[in-house]
């Protein structure tokens, strides 16, 4: 936004009695404490963030990211001081337990978990929340790695991931741009044991089968308001759906005919939670960002206005014949974030894997 317009926003708000925080304009002399908050797209909607910027009487710093490699880059930063709070998957998670970067959550600081389903409350049975006995996030969302197609040139929906190899589009796909899943993914195409655990003579085949993938798409994207424009602007009739049913609602929102199909080999599916920073300065105020979280204004936003699902509720798009493989740590999460990088840029296989 530029700054004639800003300054146009804290006019209005000042007509209001607000602040730009939305605290009640007599209030902004007083020395408010700041939540620093990094997040995905969609978290933190404007009216969730005022609601309790009003009732802490607190003002909330979001910082939006769009891949796993940007959240670790920010929230690792500076020596990991500068965030407070963040959601992160439970795959991810466990290197920032590793790292000593999270501080456990103690139930009685999030009462609100009360109101998720009870397989989101038995958080000892979600692989990776539970360190040594202490919770060490809150799950927030989730949401399966799906193919979106387009329905008037696709008469079939997909039943494969292979169907993102198909010469038949070449030039038509999209993808998503991280390392870490594009690896399980090929992994999954090849039929390997696990995505998440290459052994070492798996390595040239998976590399091999993703420099195919990026000889058949248009383009990778990040963020799912970026896949909506590509999708158009590139005529793209498949595309893998990294944030799930959240891009199909954004989608049919934008008028587009298309399905949304989950493979038969199983869809990569994702699990985020809040994780409060070893370094908060207020760990109280981040617990209590958890608990605005997981009440029923912010839920049902997840739902309605993101297409996500919430743990509060049981979505209505999910099939019991749905497979889904949920995230787990990659072997060498570092190795494959560099070889992607190699392989997006356009090496050849024996360059790709030189060390």
């Amino acid at each position: 936004m530029s700054h004639s317009g800003r300054r146009h926003c804290l006019v209005q708000l000042a007509a209001c009695g607000l602040t730009a925080w939305g605290l009640p304009a007599g209030a902004a002399a007083v020395n408010h404490p700041v939540l620093r908050v990094l997040a995905w797209p969609g978290y933190a909607e404007p009216e969730v963030v005022q609601e309790f910027e009003r009732t802490q009487g607190a003002k909330v710093d979001v910082t939006v990211v769009d891949s796993d490699d940007a959240l670790w880059q920010r929230a690792t930063g500076n020596g990991a001081s500068d965030f407070d709070v963040f959601a992160v998957n439970t795959a991810e998670l466990q290197r920032y337990v590793a790292q000593g970067l999270v501080s456990p959550v103690a139930p009685g600081m999030v009462p609100n978990r009360r109101q998720q389903l009870a397989r989101f409350q038995d958080v000892a049975r979600i692989g990776g929340l539970v360190h040594g006995g202490r919770v060490m996030a809150v799950p927030f969302t989730y949401a399966e790695m799906g193919l979106i197609y387009d329905r008037q040139r696709i008469a079939q929906p997909p039943d494969s991931i292979g169907a993102l190899w198909d010469t038949r589009h070449q030039g038509r796909v999209l993808a998503y741009n991280g390392g870490t899943h594009a690896f399980s993914l090929a992994a999954q195409a090849l039929r390997l044991s696990s995505p998440f655990r290459l052994r070492p003579q798996d390595w040239p085949a998976v590399v091999d089968k993703l420099i195919a993938l990026r000889r058949n798409v248009a383009a990778y994207y990040t963020q799912p308001d970026e896949s909506l424009d590509l999708f158009r602007s590139r005529g793209a009739v498949l595309m893998l759906a990294n944030y799930g049913s959240q891009q199909l609602q954004l989608f049919k929102g934008a008028g587009l005919d298309v399905g949304y199909a989950i493979p038969r080999e199983g869809a990569l599916a994702w699990l985020d939670c809040w994780a409060i920073t070893r370094k908060a300065r207020n760990p109280q105020l981040a617990a209590a960002w958890i608990n605005h979280l997981l009440d029923r204004t912010a839920s049902n936003l997840l739902v309605t206005r993101q297409g996500l699902s919430s743990t509060t509720a049981e979505p209505v798009h999910a099939l019991s014949s749905d497979k889904l493989v949920w995230l787990e740590p990659p072997e060498d999460d570092e190795r494959r974030n560099r070889l992607w990088q190699r392989i997006v840029s356009g090496d050849r296989a024996a360059k790709v894997l030189a060390t």
